[in-house]
């Protein structure tokens, strides 16, 4: 028997499962929520993005310092280890854990610590680490188990020269060189860490270019400024194999080539974590990387069963897993789901400089059909980049010809997942038609990195309207 019944479980506490949890709750729903781990906060917080981004957010100002006439010789004395920088992220994760916590307690939500498995279709068993298991019954769950680095079984990653995106936080010492096999987003962003802290750095991408979804312009001006920094790209390589030994890892490309590093960052995508969850058993269906199919409304082929976040694949962004818990608990408990209001979010790409985006690309438009314009604001030319130094980048403004609607923001720079809400706050007004002209005819503070918008936008309306 179960030892107690819920409105709603909810599998996972990182962005997706928080999201869920808490809207259920202030909706009036008893609400349990499962977490494998001893802390809450998922993957997100413990090995993605928090402590990823707190390294990233360390190296940047090292090399703001190293670059800084001011700083240069104080700075260059300083041998500060990868290990140091892991020390100032965990602090961040104590901080994001604690927060969370206080959310559940607050909103009378149960956090149940073990492995979730479906006993049946109303009912999950928990096993926690000692092996004691508890059966919990709910009316519906919310599936948000996330993701986990993807593993291919000719690789040993138990040698400790192997590492994926989870272990290279454990990491004891800064490597001489590194490969990075996989050049999306978390291979781009670890290449430019680990340039910050000078390590030589090979990125191999089995693809044609980096980061393909992005707007052609901007993929041209990350490879150009990474190489600009001392990162070798290789495009259209796969590996053969990987010879890990205790001096380096060689990893044998199907090309011949032959690439020694002190250490391999396994990168190359990622997997559901639906593993020995009897979901199969129980009518949910699971594809090869272990991820669930859902409809416009996040329920899975069981209708009281919903998944949101990495575990249903892309977007895998934080920011959209939040949101898509949020609103597969709306739906669950009203009926209805404002899904469209997650269609269109900003993509955010933590690499140096960083990259921020929505909305669509030239390629996108122009196989569209659509008359569209383009205004450019280099960075170089803004008064706040000059003051700070930052003045590599551009704000793109993407718009149509005739009615003026913005069509697609793109941003590659310092501060860019910053500077793309403006640009998100306007599309997002309904109608659309003529909004660019809210950027030329709108004040915007001087000197700020904001005002690269009233800029893009005359350069683009010149083009139109001389």
């Amino acid at each position: 028997m179960p030892n107690k019944h819920y409105d709603i479980i909810v599998i996972g506490s990182g962005p997706g499962g928080e999201g869920a949890a808490i809207t259920a709750a202030k909706s009036g729903q008893s609400v349990a929520i499962i977490e494998k781990y001893a802390r809450v906060g998922g993957g997100c917080s413990h090995w993605g993005t928090i402590p990823s981004k707190s390294l990233r957010h360390v190296v940047q100002r090292l090399v703001e310092f190293k670059n800084n006439p001011l700083f240069e010789q104080a700075i260059s004395s300083l041998n500060i280890k990868y290990p140091q920088i892991l020390k100032a992220a965990e602090g961040v994760i104590d901080k994001q854990v604690k927060m969370r916590q206080g959310f559940y307690d607050r909103n009378n939500i149960d956090v149940i610590h073990g492995y979730a498995r479906f006993v049946d279709q109303h009912t999950i068993e928990v096993q926690d680490e000692n092996g004691v298991r508890k059966q919990y019954a709910a009316s519906a769950f919310i599936i948000a188990s996330g993701s986990r680095p993807f593993r291919p079984k000719d690789i040993d990653f138990s040698h400790p020269r192997v590492l994926d995106s989870d272990t290279i936080l454990n990491m004891k010492e800064t490597p001489h060189s590194i490969t990075v096999y996989g050049a999306g987003v978390i291979g781009c962003e670890y290449a430019s860490i680990f340039r910050g802290l000078d390590v030589k750095v090979n990125l191999v991408n089995t693809r044609e270019k980096l980061l393909a979804f992005l707007d052609d312009e901007i993929i041209d001006a990350l490879a150009y400024h990474l190489r600009e920094q001392g990162i070798l790209i290789r495009h259209n390589e796969e590996y053969s194999s990987v010879e890990a030994r205790d001096d380096g890892v060689t990893l044998h490309l199907k090309s011949g080539k032959q690439i020694k590093s002190d250490v391999l960052l396994f990168a190359n995508g990622r997997a559901g974590n639906s593993q020995d969850m009897g979901l199969e058993g129980i009518g949910v269906p699971v594809n090869h990387r272990g991820q669930l199919d859902v409809n416009e409304n996040y329920q899975t082929a069981v209708s009281h069963i919903y998944a949101v976040g990495d575990v249903v694949g892309y977007p895998s962004l934080a920011s959209a897993a939040y949101d898509q818990g949020r609103f597969a608990a709306t739906h669950l408990i009203e009926g209805c789901c404002e899904h469209s209001l997650v269609d269109h979010i900003p993509t955010g790409i933590y690499t140096n400089p960083e990259i921020s985006s929505i909305g669509r690309t030239e390629k996108e438009l122009t196989e569209q059909r659509v008359p569209y314009e383009v205004g450019h604001s280099f960075f170089r030319s803004l008064a706040r980049a000059q003051i700070t130094g930052q003045t590599v980048g551009v704000l793109k403004i993407l718009f149509h010809r005739e009615t003026l609607e913005v069509l697609g923001i793109h941003c590659f720079g310092s501060q860019a997942s910053e500077i793309i809400h403006i640009g998100q706050a306007v599309m997002a007004q309904k109608g659309g038609a003529n909004n660019l002209q809210y950027f030329f005819n709108t004040t915007f503070n001087y000197p700020t990195m904001a005002e690269a918008y009233r800029v893009a936008a005359l350069n683009g309306y010149n083009r139109v309207s001389s």
